[in-house]
Formats: C-alpha cells, sequence, structure tokens
C-alpha cells in the first residue's frame, strides 16, 4: 500500500511538472521526486492525448475539420503551458544560431524568441494542424491519443541514452539532469502499451483501417526524429538538455502524424 502511495505521488508530480493541471500541493516535497516521476511522463501523455481527442471530437460536432485542429492543438498548448513548444523554440534558436557549445546554450537560456525559434516552432503548428486537419475523425482521435502517448516516450529515452549536456548550476529543473536507468525506460513502455490497448478496444476498425504499414511508417519516422535530435545533442551539446528533450517531443510527435496520414502508392 506504501508503495501504490508514494508511485501515485510520482505520477502527481509528473502531472504537476508538465500541464497546468491544478495538484494539491505536497507538505514535504523531495527534488528527487521529479526525477524519479520521469518514467510516467507517457502517462501523462496519454493524459494530454485523451482530453486533446476529446476537444478535437467536441468541435468537429459543430465546425469543420480544420478548426477542430486548431482548437485541440491550442488547448493542448494551454494544457502543457507550451512546455514543449518552448523547448522546441529555445532548441531552433540555439542550435541554429550558435557556433560554440557554450553559445548554444547561452541562446537556448534567453527567454527572447530569435528567427529560428519563431519559423520553427510556426512551421511546427502548421504542420500538426494541417495533418490532424486531413484525417477522418476517428483516425484524429486515435493519432492524438497515440502521438502524445508514444512521443513523450521517445523523449525520455533521450535521458537514457545521453548524459546532462547543460550546465547544471544552471538547469531549470536540477533533479531532471541525471540519466534514467534502462529499467525505468523499459518500464515507461509499459504506458505506450496501455495506449494502444485502449485504442484498439475502443476503435478497432480504425486501426484496421490505418493499416500496419502505416503504423510502422509511424514509428519509423518517429524513431528517425528521436534519433536525429539525440546525434545532433550529442554532436553539438555533448548530451540532452531540458530545451532539446522538449524538442524531440514535438518532432516525434509530428513525425507520428506524417506516418499515418502518408499516401503509401506501393500497397
Amino acid at each position: 500500500m506504501q508503495r501504490l502511495s508514494y508511485e501515485a505521488r510520482l505520477i502527481l508530480v509528473a502531472i504537476q511538472f508538465l500541464t497546468r493541471i491544478p495538484i494539491p500541493t505536497f507538505r514535504k516535497y523531495d527534488p528527487q521526486w521529479l526525477h524519479q516521476s520521469s518514467r510516467y511522463f507517457p502517462a501523462v501523455g496519454l493524459l494530454i492525448g485523451i482530453l486533446c481527442a476529446g476537444v478535437f471530437w467536441l468541435v468537429s460536432l459543430l465546425f469543420t475539420p480544420l478548426v477542430a485542429a486548431v482548437t485541440s492543438t491550442a488547448f493542448g498548448i494551454k494544457l502543457t503551458g507550451a512546455f514543449h513548444e518552448d523547448g522546441l523554440a529555445d532548441s531552433c534558436d540555439g542550435l541554429g544560431g550558435g557556433l560554440t557549445r557554450e553559445r548554444t546554450l547561452e541562446i537556448m537560456k534567453d527567454s527572447r524568441l530569435g528567427t529560428y525559434g519563431v519559423l520553427g516552432l510556426v512551421s511546427a503548428l502548421l504542420l500538426k494542424i494541417s495533418l490532424l486537419a486531413a484525417m477522418p475523425l476517428s483516425v484524429a482521435i486515435v493519432s492524438l491519443i497515440i502521438g502524445h502517448t508514444a512521443s513523450r516516450l521517445f523523449c525520455i529515452s533521450l535521458l537514457t541514452l545521453l548524459p546532462y549536456g547543460g550546465e547544471i548550476e544552471h538547469a531549470k529543473a536540477k533533479p531532471m539532469a541525471q540519466q534514467l536507468t534502462p529499467l525505468q525506460a523499459l518500464y515507461s513502455s509499459s504506458w505506450l502499451i496501455l495506449a494502444v490497448i485502449l485504442v484498439a478496444l475502443i476503435f478497432p476498425n480504425t486501426m484496421q483501417q490505418i493499416g500496419l504499414v502505416k503504423w510502422l511508417l509511424a514509428l519509423v519516422l518517429a524513431l528517425a526524429a528521436t534519433d536525429y535530435m539525440r546525434r545532433l545533442l550529442c554532436r553539438r551539446l555533448d548530451g540532452y538538455t531540458g530545451d532539446g528533450l522538449g524538442a524531440t517531443q514535438q518532432l516525434s510527435e509530428i513525425a507520428i502524424y506524417i506516418g499515418l496520414t502518408a499516401s503509401v502508392p506501393f500497397i
């Protein structure tokens, strides 16, 4: 019972860190809870995906798919406080404008938004909205649930694959500047399995409609986006940063949507 209570506390810490959902304050807070809660980030992604899918469905009853896509995307940004979008913008600015590791980190810490950040953020939002608007309703709902869950799993995979590449004393969340163990990463993958089982039970026809080829394409593209960020962060910063994790989440989410909407002419 005590163990279950502790794990439930970690889930609440993960929700508090990744979203703006009100969570009761803890009487005795241990900073290490934040690091340990990272294994529940995909679970929070599942929650976000379900809520965004619900908004998409409700709005689609009255308006066009484009309006539903814009509204659900805006809702997701409000729900998370643009947490990952901010990381993407900062990463675009730093990695695009910094020539050295020190200068790149300095730019990424700057709260001001530069040209690379604006272009990267706008491009990401346009891609998300256009891809979701192009999907049939049930496919968009399934894509949102799987996309939000899987992208946060790919995001925290870098916590296992890379050391922290920033300056720990300047880290916004110092407990996150630690690597995850392979066992913790494996545990996190169970939330993606749960998400797949959930949508398969509720939308079995949609899962078949999408087809195995598109699911595999989405997986390959998401893995490619994650590996691209891994190699880029390793080469430029010698490891991950919080902003780099946010950029990885955004790119892998978009990659999943691309795979699920792609036309496969040889099928």
